[in-house]
């Protein structure tokens, strides 16, 4: 028999620490999982030349692989520009989430340097991937930092903004469209973002 079964405390605490021992392993390598409520994902918009504002994305998805390959998935029609009218625009005229309610972010990060971190420690790490709007990718490349936060948590954060430009995307008809019906001189292409996305590890 690989073990005896008894009703003594002691054995029941061998049982548990064996069990924990052979789960191990499988911590070690398991998924890590964005907890969307600790995570943000913002952009600012610059109108009539001068005039910018923020916003942000409130539903996000996303996890880690144990082999580096993460995925991040924004819901579009969760835009937050604070103005519920403009956010319909947005929604129906920009990113059109009838039918392409997902932008998605697919790369590949070095887990080991991340994990390998004490907690409070952070490292700096370049990624590259790409983003995919409607039925159109980009490639996009990031300075982001990773602090340690506890031995299942870390913190993955943008060390300066990314810019993104609406042309590449196919969105430049959709800003076109937004700058019509709000009667505005203009509205730039190129938009600043930045975000937080907190991983836990799954257990």
């Amino acid at each position: 028999m690989i073990c005896q079964l008894t009703t003594t405390a002691r054995d029941h605490a061998k049982l548990l620490a064996l069990c924990a021992l052979c789960l191990a392993p499988l911590s070690a390598h398991a998924d890590w999982l964005l907890v969307n409520e600790d995570s943000q994902f913002n952009f600012i918009s610059v109108k009539a030349a001068h005039i910018a504002e923020q916003h942000s994305f409130e539903n996000l998805s996303g996890s880690v692989k144990a082999d580096g390959s993460a995925h991040l998935a924004i819901d579009l029609a969760s835009v937050n520009t604070a103005i519920d009218i403009r956010d319909q625009r947005m929604r129906d005229l920009l990113f059109n989430v009838a039918d392409f309610p997902n932008a998605d972010f697919t790369t590949n990060i070095d887990v080991g340097a991340a994990t390998a971190l004490e907690v409070g420690e952070r490292a700096e790490l370049s990624v590259n991937g790409k983003l995919r709007v409607q039925d159109i990718s980009a490639d996009i490349n990031a300075e982001v930092t990773a602090v340690k936060l506890a031995d299942h948590r870390v913190l993955i954060t943008t060390t300066k903004p990314i810019l993104l430009n609406a042309s590449p995307l196919g969105l430049a008809d959709g800003v076109e469209r937004l700058r019509a019906i709000a009667n505005l001189p203009g509205i730039s292409l190129a938009v600043p973002v930045t975000f937080q996305l907190l991983f836990e590890k799954t257990l």
